[in-house]
């Protein structure tokens, strides 16, 4: 299967990665939120060609992720928002960041996220059950398929390799 045809499987996690699969956007999406919104900051701070950050950059508006908006008018310039929809990506940056501190063995993580709320430097976000709270876990979770996620793979696994 080649990486243009994840978008039109049922699996909503392949359906994520065609869209933001790729480490350059989900780098664009942790400046972002860092309000770090400038294409020269941006730039500065992913040491990626200019055309590269403009065509992901775009890529990113097209699939309202991202938000264009002038901050300047002669010349016109842009700073680029987090939508809803992008902000929607926070528990995976956080859940990514969280597993490379650990498993890249780093004994001081490089960024941490404190709370507003409680005023806690170090939050340490995790997922937990939205109903009663409990940590969750691989093997604290159970997985159901929809139909037509399942006779999807069952035309998979039936058919030629």
């Amino acid at each position: 299967m080649k990486r243009s045809e994840l978008g039109g499987l049922t699996c909503s996690l392949a359906g994520a990665l065609a869209e933001v699969g790729d480490a350059w956007s989900l780098l664009i999406v942790k400046e972002l939120m860092l309000r770090n919104r400038r294409f020269d900051g941006l730039a500065a701070q992913m040491g990626v060609s200019d055309s590269s950050l403009a065509g992901r950059l775009r890529r990113l508006e097209d699939l309202g992720i991202v938000a264009r908006r002038a901050y300047q008018d002669r010349p016109v310039r842009y700073e680029y928002r987090l939508t809803e929809k992008g902000e929607g990506l926070w528990p995976v940056l956080v859940t990514l960041t969280t597993w490379g501190d650990r498993w890249q063995g780093r004994e001081t993580p490089p960024l941490v996220y404190g709370c507003v709320a409680c005023g806690v430097p170090d939050a340490r976000p995790h997922l937990a059950c939205e109903a009663c709270g409990a940590l969750l876990s691989p093997r604290a979770v159970t997985a159901s398929q929809s139909p037509d996620m399942q006779a999807e793979r069952a035309r998979r696994t039936a058919g030629p390799r």
